[in-house]
């Protein structure tokens, strides 16, 4: 009997936005694996790809899956199934597959669920990549902690309760996910006496990077891609 060969999948993180950013672990996996996927939102192009188009052979095999934000987690165990199959099968065949992730794999990325799903079938690895409060930070010129600093990264999603006493409890925060969510947001910052330290910052490192005022943001045109920075207060 011959042992058949599968290939491996690679989760790659490419960081939040700029090129260059991208590990040389990452631009080497890139280059030479036969199939390159990655999440697209519906009629939409995705952001990861687009990242590392520069890096592309252009004689790869590409393949775009969608990954519905479904309410229901028993719901979406049918559409992940479906959404990830020409993956697996180009695994199965023994084609290595980069999955690209915006910012790293495991950190709010869409590859998690790419990995519950297929590490226990394939030879896995994981490159991480610079994650988005990272690039934020660097970007805004804001050191997040000093010594024994408590950093909080927070789903504007939560609820208010949450919220106040995740702000109150940390010393340093980094609010994601605000689009919908950003008034919510700005409101607590303002009770609790934060918006001077608070920062705002939307698709940070890229080219279309764009750091304001909080006080300045239109709540109705908040990018999915956006970031609230509280800044340590720890002074050395």
């Amino acid at each position: 009997m011959v042992a058949i060969q599968t290939g491996r999948l690679y989760g790659i993180g490419v960081g939040p936005g700029d090129p260059e950013l991208l590990t040389l672990k990452a631009f080497r996996l890139l280059q030479s694996a036969p199939v390159v996927a990655y999440q697209a939102a519906n009629d939409h192009e995705s952001i990861a790809r687009s990242i590392v188009a520069p890096y592309l052979t252009g004689n790869q095999i590409e393949v775009c899956f969608h990954f519905p934000r479904a309410l229901d987690p028993d719901a979406a165990q049918e559409l992940y199934a479906d959404a990830i199959r020409p993956i697996a099968a180009h695994l199965a065949a023994g084609r290595d597959v980069v999955v690209l992730c915006c910012g790293d794999p495991l950190f709010y990325g869409s590859f998690m669920y790419l990995f519950t799903r297929l590490a226990d079938r394939f030879i896995t690895e994981i490159v991480p990549g610079v994650a988005s409060p990272m690039g934020a930070a660097a970007a805004i010129g804001a050191p997040i902690c000093y010594r024994n600093d408590i950093f909080s990264i927070l789903s504007a999603t939560l609820s208010v309760e949450v919220l106040t006493a995740q702000l109150i409890n940390a010393d340093a925060v980094a609010i994601i996910k605000l689009r919908r969510h950003f008034e919510k947001v700005r409101q607590i910052l303002t009770d609790l006496d934060l918006l001077d330290r608070a920062k705002y910052i939307e698709r940070a490192t890229s080219i279309d990077q764009r750091i304001i005022s909080i006080e300045d943001v239109d709540p109705r045109n908040v990018p999915y891609f956006s970031m609230i920075i509280v800044p340590s207060q720890t002074q050395f």
